[in-house]
């Protein structure tokens, strides 16, 4: 069976909001917005396509932004995306989502439409803008309405861990169909999430307990693990296991960079992963995909070059979020800060 391949599409950076923890703006807040032309979209559209028939894959979209929404040719893209049968997420914003706009990205083809929440009230209007964590709640029963699953992203660092459990249950009386968190990965000046190991593994502890009591009681939110550090925490309760007979050369899980996912920037640029500064490896107006992924994207496939991971059992599992080991000293491959195990400096795997 044919594997998906995921293509993150930023089409445009326009937005509504200058979210403090964003990386888009996080150099500049009052630069101008980038945006593709219709003729650059079809092309980076059929790179896609072209790059899927090489290398044998299905497309998956997640179009973004900014808010892809804001886009003037945004319905003309995903007439596009429609006339070739191909499945995508929506990840934007609450303003401009009514009814009627819901239905039309249903009939477009549109699964999923991702909003965040970063906080309670108070602090998630302080990260976004005021009034946007009541329109977000409010958009969850407008998104499911139109058939479509209504999915909540958070973001976490020291300013808002301890108010993730409430988000939790916020989301799921909101009747969110996915909940997932991931970490905050440094941007401009600042370089601390603000999160220390022990700090982060209590917080996945207290979450997975709260998942583990709302599935009980029937809940039907699924709770996406998204950070691969879950693995770490399940491994150490002897909820997963590293299976028998796995492969000593093979990737199994873990962070899907330089393995099937790239990003795409409205400028072209091609990045191994968006949430990963420095991490350009081409452009797609210039280059094609098929050649960036066996050349460029090398350099994120050396997994030997983990500096804690490489010598942990769980390196073809897990490794953390090398996002966030770059975003605080610019280094893929140094160890995830918010990771808790102790390995034996000596150990090989």
């Amino acid at each position: 069976m044919k594997q998906y391949f995921a293509f993150q599409w930023h089409i445009t950076d326009a937005c509504d909001q200058r979210c403090k923890h964003c990386y888009i703006f996080s150099e500049d807040t009052r630069k101008e917005p980038e945006a593709m032309s219709w003729r650059q979209m079809q092309d980076t559209f059929y790179n896609c396509l072209d790059f899927c028939r090489v290398y044998d894959r299905l497309p998956y979209f997640y179009l973004t932004g900014g808010d892809p929404i804001l886009h003037p040719d945004f319905w003309k893209l995903l007439a596009l995306i429609k006339e070739h049968d191909i499945p995508f997420t929506i990840l934007g914003n609450p303003f401009h989502l009514t009814d009627a706009v819901c239905q039309k990205l249903r009939e477009y083809g549109c699964q999923k439409y991702q909003l965040s929440i970063d906080g309670m009230r108070q602090t998630h209007d302080w990260f976004r803008k005021p009034g946007s964590f009541d329109c977000t709640l409010e958009k969850i029963a407008c998104i499911k309405k139109a058939g479509m699953r209504a999915v909540i992203m958070t973001t976490v660092s020291g300013t808002n861990i301890s108010e993730v459990p409430d988000i939790i249950g916020t989301v799921v009386a909101a009747g969110a169909d996915i909940f997932a968190f991931a970490r905050y990965c440094p941007t401009s000046e600042e370089k601390d999430t603000g999160m220390t190991p022990q700090q982060y593994r209590q917080l996945l502890d207290t979450c997975y307990k709260k998942f583990q009591a709302y599935e009980a009681a029937g809940c039907t939110t699924y709770f996406n693990k998204k950070d691969h550090l879950w693995t770490l925490y399940e491994y150490e309760r002897g909820i997963f296991q590293i299976p028998e007979g796995a492969g000593e050369k093979v990737i199994y899980g873990g962070c899907n960079c330089g393995n099937c996912h790239m990003t795409i920037l409205p400028t072209g640029e091609i990045y191994a992963c968006r949430r990963v500064q420095n991490s350009k490896v081409g452009n797609v107006f210039e280059d094609r995909l098929a050649d960036v992924w066996i050349c460029q994207m090398e350099t994120y496939r050396d997994y030997s070059r983990f500096e804690k991971c490489s010598r942990c059992e769980l390196l073809r599992f897990c490794r953390g979020c090398p996002a966030v080991a770059s975003g605080q000293n610019g280094n893929f491959y140094a160890a995830d800060p918010q990771c808790w195990k102790e390995v034996e400096i000596g150990a090989t795997v």
